[in-house]
């Protein structure tokens, strides 16, 4: 990803410009305002719903990692830099919702949370892919299927009887939701650049993709399988939620991906 054309880089910042426009008009939110806290069950959080909302909170506690490292990363290219500063913002509200749930519910003390976010600073979150296309492209799904699952979880919510809860994933969901289309719209561009070379690295990202929390959340295994069992994620969902409608929006199809990884021709990068 070298994007060293004016043009193009103009084009990425209006991307964000417009992406932040529309957040300020439509999205913005206030974890400790916009939230019912007063809708939280009588008897307390349900247990399956206490490990979902304490899973986002931990992957969302590496927000610090995920910011250094994506931020400087991405330095080169105005609009995406912003960006980046922008998405650890909204990701922050995501966070702070979450834990003031299980704090306000009663399923976790202050105690067992700061002990459990001083665990989780035992480990750091590394960069998956090495280039900024790449993570470009890992943002793509990765937001997607975020957004995904917070809207299982939403519908899990309501069927329990968590209004509160519902609305917090809600909240994230939607903000997931945008940052998904800035990626993808960036990837756009970076197609029109080099289209061989990007179609290449969707190939290899997906091929690798794992979520964040993998290898680093104590228990991670654990907790997602509390949410599959709960016939609410699984690979099938995967490919059907996330990585089909993300080829679909940036117009790819499965046969043009494989051509892609396995030609040989020389991309704009080699």
């Amino acid at each position: 990803m070298k994007m060293k054309d004016s043009a193009q880089q103009e084009r990425v910042y209006r991307l964000y410009a417009t992406f932040f426009d529309k957040a300020e008009q439509e999205r913005r939110w206030n974890p400790f305002r916009d939230v019912p806290w007063d809708k939280i069950p009588r008897e307390g959080a349900h247990p399956i719903l206490t490990t979902v909302a304490e899973t986002f909170c931990c992957v969302e506690s590496y927000l610090p990692d995920y910011v250094a490292k994506g931020i400087n990363l991405v330095r080169p290219y105005f609009g995406q830099t912003w960006f980046a500063a922008n998405w650890g913002y909204e990701e922050s509200k995501h966070s702070i919702a979450l834990l003031e749930y299980l704090l306000r519910s009663g399923a976790r003390t202050p105690e067992q949370m700061f002990d459990l976010q001083n665990r989780l600073m035992e480990n750091e979150w590394q960069l998956p892919f090495d280039t900024a296309r790449r993570m470009t492209i890992y943002g793509c799904f990765q937001e997607m299927a975020t957004f995904v699952i917070y809207v299982k979880q939403e519908q899990r919510a309501k069927e329990l009887g968590d209004e509160c809860l519902a609305t917090i994933f809600r909240l994230n969901a939607r903000d997931e939701i945008a940052h998904t289309r800035f990626y993808q719209d960036v990837t756009k561009v970076l197609m029109e650049e080099d289209r061989v070379g990007t179609l290449r690295d969707i190939a290899h990202v997906a091929k690798h993709f794992q979520m964040p929390g993998v290898g680093i959340v104590p228990d991670y295994e654990e907790r997602i399988k509390v949410m599959r069992d709960d016939g609410r994620v699984d690979r099938g969902v995967f490919l059907q939620k996330v990585f089909f409608p993300v080829l679909k929006y940036l117009e790819i199809t499965r046969q043009e991906l494989q051509e892609a990884a396995w030609s040989k021709q020389p991309t704009a990068a080699e």
